[in-house]
This record gives C-alpha cells, sequence and structure tokens, in this order.
C-alpha cells in the first residue's frame, strides 16, 4: 500500500483547472483511483458532472487518454477498448512494456440507471476492466434530480417535500450487491473519508484479472445542502452510521474493512448535516427517520451476517 509521501510524488492524470463544485469528492476519487497504479490507463466517462466540468471543449483536465461517448454506455465503450487492446496485442502492436488498465468512471445515474445495462454486460462476459461508480446519490449534473440511488426521505427537485409527499418513498437500490450477483472476482464498496482503504481496494482491483467494481460514496454540495469544506466529514459520517458500510467481496467472500461497533451512530446524525432531510428532523416526520434507521440497522446486520460477524 502507497502512502501519503509516495503518492504526492506521482504524476497527476487529472489536472487542476476543471469546473467541479468547490468541495466536491469526485475528483478526490478520480484522482486517488488513478494512482493507486502506475501502469498506463485508458479512461471512459458516462455523462455526469466529472465528464462535463472536466471537459469544457477546447480544454480537458484529463492526462490519459479518455473517451466519453453517452450517457448510457461508459462500461460498453470501455470493453470495446479493451477488446481493441487484446487484440493489438495478439498482432504486436500493442505498446509499452506496461500492461495497459482500462477504467470507467460514472455517477449514480449513469451507473444505477441509465448505464445498468451496459454495466452488466460487461461484468458478464468477463473484460478485463475496472468500472468506479462516484455515488452521489441523484442526478446531480441535470438540476438534482432523483435516482435509484436517492435515499429513502431525501428530497430532490423530482422528489419534492410537500403536503402529501416528504421526499422521495422507496429505499435506494443495492448496486454493489446486484454485482456481486454477476459472479466476478472482486466487489468493493469504499469512501473517501478512508483514503487509504480506498486507495488499497483500487489497487487491488487493478490487480484483478477480470472485472471490477468499485462503488464510492462522494456527497454532493449543492444536491445534499451543505457547506463546501464538510464533504468528507458526510462521507465519514455515512460509513459510522453504517448507512454506507465499507467492505469487500473477493471471490465472492465477504469482508467487512470498517465496523464501528459500540461507536455506531444514530442516522440522525448523518440527515441533520443536510439539507435534503430537514423536513425528516421535523417531529410530525419522525416516523420517517423511524423507517430509515430500521432499514439501516436490517441491512447492517445483514452485511455482518455475510461477512461471519
Amino acid at each position: 500500500m502507497v502512502n501519503i509521501k509516495e503518492l504526492s510524488k506521482r504524476d497527476e492524470r487529472l489536472g487542476p483547472g476543471h469546473r467541479m463544485c468547490p468541495g466536491c469528492p469526485a475528483t478526490i476519487i478520480a484522482r486517488l483511483v488513478m494512482h493507486a497504479t502506475d501502469n498506463p490507463i485508458v479512461v471512459t466517462n458516462a455523462t455526469g458532472c466529472l465528464e462535463v466540468s472536466t471537459t469544457i471543449y477546447p480544454f480537458t483536465s484529463w492526462r490519459v487518454p479518455w473517451m466519453h461517448n453517452a450517457f448510457e454506455n461508459a462500461a460498453a465503450t470501455l470493453s470495446g477498448l479493451e477488446t481493441a487492446y487484446k487484440a493489438l496485442k495478439k498482432t504486436g502492436r500493442a505498446y509499452g512494456d506496461k500492461e495497459v488498465k482500462f477504467l470507467a468512471f460514472g455517477g449514480d445515474g449513469g451507473t444505477y440507471d441509465i448505464g445498468l445495462q451496459a454495466l452488466s454486460g460487461t461484468l458478464e462476459r468477463g473484460h478485463n476492466i475496472v468500472y468506479v461508480c462516484y455515488d452521489n446519490q441523484g442526478y446531480m449534473n441535470t438540476g438534482i434530480q432523483r435516482s435509484s440511488s436517492t435515499p429513502m426521505g431525501a428530497a430532490t427537485n423530482t422528489s419534492p417535500d410537500g403536503s402529501l409527499h416528504h421526499g422521495k418513498e422507496v429505499f435506494k437500490k443495492d448496486l454493489t450487491a446486484i454485482t456481486v450477483a454477476h459472479g466476478i472476482k472482486y466487489v468493493a464498496q469504499a469512501s473517501p473519508s478512508h483514503y487509504a482503504d480506498m486507495i488499497r481496494k483500487a489497487q487491488t482491483a487493478f490487480e484483478v484479472d477480470g472485472p471490477v467494481f468499485i462503488n464510492i460514496i462522494s456527497p454532493c454540495v449543492p444536491g445534499w445542502g451543505y457547506p463546501p469544506e464538510e464533504s468528507i466529514q458526510i462521507a465519514k459520517l455515512a460509513v459510522e452510521t453504517c448507512y454506507w458500510p465499507i467492505y469487500e467481496v473477493v471471490n465472492g467472500e465477504y469482508k467487512l474493512n470498517y465496523d464501528p461497533a459500540a461507536r455506531k451512530k444514530p442516522i440522525t446524525e448523518w440527515l441533520k448535516t443536510q439539507a435534503r432531510f430537514r423536513h425528516m428532523l421535523k417531529p410530525e416526520n419522525a416516523h420517517l427517520v423511524t423507517m430509515l434507521q430500521e432499514h439501516v440497522d436490517k441491512e447492517w446486520e445483514k452485511l455482518k451476517k455475510l461477512c461471519g460477524k
């Protein structure tokens, strides 16, 4: 595992000058994931905040070969590039001494929803790629609409709090579990608040021969409603409340990477940091908090059993 000092000496693969929001962790995630290997990288990007804010024509912040095709097909595009590389290797036309690594980034809109079919096909076919979802729990790039990753109760512009409805009315999709069901060699869930764990998982991912999926929570300043300097702390609270447990699945075997145990915090500690949940903290909506807490506790206990805890 590389340490901070070693990381600081590595060339940046995502340069400054992009137009991501101040405090957005998506670029932190992208930089650290790409730091996890010194092999050449080819990147594809689903439509989303990371894509539009780093490639405003005619400029780009990417210092690696990078491709954007459409919202729904970052995984399919990457699988085509990986297949083309295999063909070049067979004919002796691949360049360089080190193996090229193929990496996709997508938000939850382009991964949980619009890009799910392409991702599933890529995993099922067994392409040698790493797919990273930076999960900001909504369609933030297009105006803060709800996605299937949006938490139950969260207010968005398409699931507002009103007199009849109080935010999103169903629980988020468990995409990490869906990717595990594909039977691939490595799946992980991570948080930028636990950066060493996140980098280690990225390193492991690049060493796997076959498809890999990593799901990383990525708080959104305007979409979640909090001061930009609090992104990492809010990501940490998601872990400590067990809303976003960090774990990995290696060849079908579950391993819990962090257990808050007696320090486990109530979900209200996470909810009160974000404007999208403020209606849930009103006395008349206490039942919504209870529902969410019960759901988090149930999923946490299920995960612990899978991990043999």
